[in-house]
């Protein structure tokens, strides 16, 4: 089976061809954008298809990273993934980045616990914790950094993640770690789909609402046309918030 990997979560605008009977890679695309995913993501697949000497039609399957991550650049990988998808009539699998980066710890350390935890800002982590098998023993889900940290030091796990520095920090201990980032190896997330298989579509995981928020300040309110009966007649009330609080007429 020929799988496409991508990857849009983080900084990261990544793609690779993997042959999951083989095992092995065929060719791979990776670059460190901050942003624009978008304008960038086909020309990063086209370069990977390329390098693994393949094109779409030799293609079995694709797999995405589905975050927790940058809520733009899950957007514009998981909608790239599963166009190609439809399109290519081919079934597309999801990986959240704390599954990836947690296969990564327990290659390094195995038989061991491992919490997968990212620095959300806002002193939050987004955190899953996995037992000596790889099996979810706790979210993924929303903690406060003593919450992560509590669980990282109960269960003497291996910690990945970029919020790793700062658990050990609040722990005042040393932890085992394993990569420090904001998303796993593009190869990775092929190796992991290649096992797991089609499922569900993939969609982006949100693990908290986007922090753009309109300002109260700068949200109009409705205004009937400019002429309109609303305006005039007292029985229609405030063409803005509604009858209830129309002028109020005196009893006859």
């Amino acid at each position: 089976m020929k799988l496409l990997a991508i990857d849009c979560a983080a900084s990261l605008c990544a793609a690779c061809v993997y042959d999951a009977g083989a095992g092995e890679e065929l060719g791979r695309e990776v670059r460190d954008l901050g942003k624009g995913h978008a304008e960038h993501l086909m020309a990063v697949i086209e370069t990977a298809l390329q390098a693994g000497g393949i094109g779409y039609p030799d293609l079995d399957a694709l797999t995405v990273s589905v975050g927790p991550g940058s809520f733009t650049g899950l957007r514009v990988g998981v909608s790239a993934a599963r166009g190609l998808a439809l399109a290519l009539k081919i079934p597309a699998i999801g990986v959240t980045t704390l599954d990836a980066l947690a296969v990564e710890g327990a290659s390094a350390f195995p038989g061991r616990a491992v919490l997968a935890a990212l620095d959300a800002g806002r002193e939050e982590i987004h955190a899953a914790l996995y037992d000596e098998v790889l099996a979810e023993a706790y979210g993924p889900s929303v903690v406060t950094l003593s919450g992560a940290t509590t669980m990282a030091v109960n269960a003497e796990a291996v910690l990945v993640g970029t919020a790793a520095p700062q658990i050990a920090e609040m722990a005042d201990r040393a932890f085992d770690t394993g990569p420090v980032a904001a998303t796993a190896d593009i190869a990775t997330y092929a190796r992991l789909a290649s096992i797991r298989g089609p499922g569900e579509k993939p969609k982006p995981l949100y693990l908290r609402g986007a922090d753009a928020k309109p300002q109260a300040g700068f949200i109009l309110p409705r205004q009937a046309p400019k002429g309109s009966k609303a305006d005039h007649d007292p029985k229609k009330g405030d063409p803005v918030f509604g009858k209830d609080h129309g002028p109020k007429r005196k009893d006859s």
